[in-house]
């Protein structure tokens, strides 16, 4: 439970790389979610090119943050993959918490910046990488070390369950 319980957003960074063996431990943790019929509509885009990093701000008003990061990991869903009919949001989802707790665990900080269904972030992000019209941009996670430091938050609220019914 440390990971999750301690995981926080985090915006600011510091200069020091991720270490490409890192970047493939996250790719590991969010291709290990669960999908919809074993679907696995997901494709990621690791960006570390410091000019597109710089773009992305004007398409995504809340990522101010990415040029500070060390990279960022665009999850995008494969809508040719979706035979479920619209499960592939939930799927990416699954696959951006995983990279979430993942960089938790090797001392990195990371914020999930949500790109779809907001059509000006998603039309914006697949012009600026080129993506294929079947791929929807579906979240940005911006990472690094943290150059910021939050204590864990308790977010449990028995007020929030409810057994056998309403």
């Amino acid at each position: 439970m440390d990971p999750i319980l301690a995981r926080r957003s985090i915006r600011k960074y510091t200069a020091q790389a991720v270490p490409a063996e890192d970047i493939t431990y996250l790719l590991q943790a969010a291709m290990s979610a669960p999908s919809a019929n074993n679907e696995q509509p997901w494709h990621f885009v690791v960006i570390k090119d410091r000019k597109l990093m710089a773009e992305i701000p004007k398409i995504h008003p809340y990522a101010q943050m990415v040029p500070g990061a060390q990279l960022v990991i665009m999850v995008c869903g494969d809508l040719s993959r979706d035979a479920t009919n619209g499960y592939w949001v939930q799927d990416c989802a699954a696959a951006t918490e995983n990279i979430l707790i993942a960089a938790q665990t090797k001392g990195l900080g990371a914020v999930w910046l949500g790109v779809h269904p907001r059509q000006e972030r998603v039309h914006g992000l697949q012009q600026l990488f080129g993506l294929p019209e079947k791929v929807v941009p579906f979240a940005l996670v911006p990472l690094g070390y943290p150059a910021e430091h939050k204590p864990p938050a308790d977010r449990f609220n028995p007020a929030r369950v409810h057994y056998d019914r309403w």
